[in-house]
């Protein structure tokens, strides 16, 4: 069974193959086809190509081991693409707008109507693309992956404006050619929308914020679970990549011997890796129990 990484590489492959194609396809309909939403769908995909090849390098580092150099890891790589990826949605939004607006203030002909049927094929396989990428990156846990997969999708959702905008403009005849052009700027909105969104959790995977009670709980019921844990205290977990590291504070008898003390937080440590596949490191400070409740300790959140 391949790697996680190794499937966020070939997500990220299969999308560069794609969006290469697509973009090519999309580039030459709208330039035939007068249609500027199918120029500005070219563009997204040529982004995306780019952002696809970020998500494959920022895989790649991110699955090195540690070394002197870095004895954390790589794993900062990932989120770091994650975020370079969300800001290049973002910038495509702002370019696709400045050059929509520029297309309704300058008169065209109409969209010729064959455009729609190149719409409709970038729909479904953007779609499915987008899907497909969004599925994997949430099993292997990668922000980078699931960037990529918006990246994938918000090229569906220009698409599909554009196809409303090019069907307005042929419906409407005469003075509605610059429909597609408004539908282009709406398509850019709803990008931006999905760029900010993406680059939330990046951030705060870049800043090592505690992640949900969906990943501390069961952490900290493992620990607890193991014989002769009598509480525990500090509980810190960061994300680096697509694993997890964590720093916990476990109070035992203060009379156990210190190389039971030491074969115990092995133990605790075991527990919590099996409890938690994606923590990739656990770091166990032994305290002597001191019998107050866990709500009368600092507890680190």
């Amino acid at each position: 069974m391949a790697q996680p990484g190794e499937r966020g590489i070939r997500s990220a492959q299969l999308g560069i193959l794609v969006n290469t194609f697509l973009a090519i396809a999309k580039l030459v309909a709208g330039i035939v086809g007068n249609a500027y939403a199918l120029v500005a769908d070219a563009v997204e995909s040529t982004a995306d190509i780019f952002a696809s090849t970020i998500v494959w390098g920022g895989l790649r580092l991110a699955s090195r081991d540690p070394d002197d150099a870095y004895p954390f890891g790589y794993g900062k790589a990932e989120p770091l693409a994650a975020a370079v990826v969300s800001v290049m949605l973002l910038a495509a939004a702002v370019g696709i707008a400045i050059e929509a607006i520029s297309e309704i203030r300058t008169p065209h002909r109409t969209p010729a109507a064959w455009t729609l049927v190149v719409l409709v094929a970038v729909m479904a396989t953007k779609w499915i693309l987008a899907h497909r990428v969004r599925a994997i990156g949430i099993d292997i846990g990668s922000t980078a992956v699931r960037a990529d997969a918006w990246h994938h999708l918000s090229d569906a959702v220009t698409s599909a404006a554009a196809f409303v905008g090019i069907s307005i403009a042929l419906w409407g005849g005469p003075g509605w050619e610059s429909a597609d052009d408004w539908a282009a700027l709406i398509a850019s909105g709803v990008i931006f929308f999905n760029g900010v969104n993406m680059l939330r959790p990046t951030l705060q995977d870049l800043m090592d914020r505690m992640p949900g009670p969906e990943v501390v709980d069961p952490i900290r019921r493992a620990a607890e679970s193991v014989e002769g844990v009598r509480g525990t205290e500090k509980l810190a977990v960061r994300r680096t990549g697509m694993a997890y590291r964590v720093t916990i504070h476990v109070q035992a008898d203060a009379t156990l011997p210190l190389n039971e003390a030491h074969i115990l937080g092995g133990r605790v440590k075991s527990a919590i890796r099996a409890a938690v596949p994606a923590v990739q490191s656990v770091l166990v400070h032994m305290e002597p129990f001191d019998g107050k409740a866990p709500n009368e300790r600092d507890i680190l959140i």
